[in-house]
């Protein structure tokens, strides 16, 4: 028996990904469907719709885990071309930045929930070490971020005399240090804390203070401040 596969003009006008915007509104979408609108179009074979969900399938529906991959990684896909990949990475990275933007507007540090909330996208879903500083006012609030320092999947050489350059520079009261593990484990290293302990009393001398280490993963985060080993 021979199978017809239909267009989205031949479906029905409520399941069609723009009408539905139009006539429910945004969020009446699954995420297969908005990704169906930024391709515009499927294959010979498959509608635009059933295309983005084999697509999300493939990465057990989790946009996350869809955002890490690359042009050649997406361009895999049968039906998924240069420009489908290029429009897809691009909408991930938009809302990534917009989340980012988000914290950004709150920008006074009150707990280690909103540095995890804010460098969380920055660093969660990275294959590689990164390690950045806060640097804030008085009053909390962060006068400036910088990345110090990137390396492999298992460590990363830090150089505290620009730490505190950039922290005279800026002429930050207090400080906070952000790196990620991307292992998953959220158990400070040694090498860690050796490091925490000689910028905090780098910092005495400095009179610059050392408010928290927070080490960051992809679902969460630990905080030398919290846990009292500061």
């Amino acid at each position: 028996m021979e199978t017809i596969n239909f267009t989205i003009k031949q479906w029905a006008e409520d399941d069609r990904p723009r009408e539905k915007v139009l006539s429910k509104g945004k969020s009446s979408l699954s995420d297969a469907e908005l990704l169906a609108i930024l391709i515009g179009s499927g294959s010979r074979n498959e509608t635009a719709v059933e295309l983005c969900k084999r697509l999300l399938n493939t990465y057990n529906n989790d946009l996350t885990l869809l955002a890490r991959q690359g042009v050649k990684e997406l361009m895999l896909f049968i039906g998924i071309g240069e420009a489908k990949t290029v429009s897809i990475i691009a909408a991930l990275e938009l809302g990534q930045r917009r989340r980012m933007a988000d914290q950004l507007l709150q920008d006074r540090i009150t707990c280690s929930k909103d540095v995890f909330e804010l460098m969380q996208p920055l660093l969660g879903d990275l294959d590689h070490e990164e390690f950045w500083v806060l640097l804030l006012s008085n009053s909390n609030k962060i006068n400036f971020k910088l990345a110090l320092s990137k390396g492999g999947m298992t460590g990363i050489v830090v150089d505290v005399r620009l730490l505190f350059k950039a922290a005279l520079d800026h002429r930050a009261t207090g400080l906070i240090l952000v790196h990620n593990h991307p292992s998953g484990k959220l158990k400070p290293s040694e090498a860690d804390i050796s490091l925490t302990k000689k910028i905090r009393e780098g910092g005495k001398i400095m009179d610059v203070s050392l408010l928290d280490h927070v080490i960051v993963t992809e679902f969460g985060y630990y905080s030398f401040a919290d846990e009292g080993i500061l």
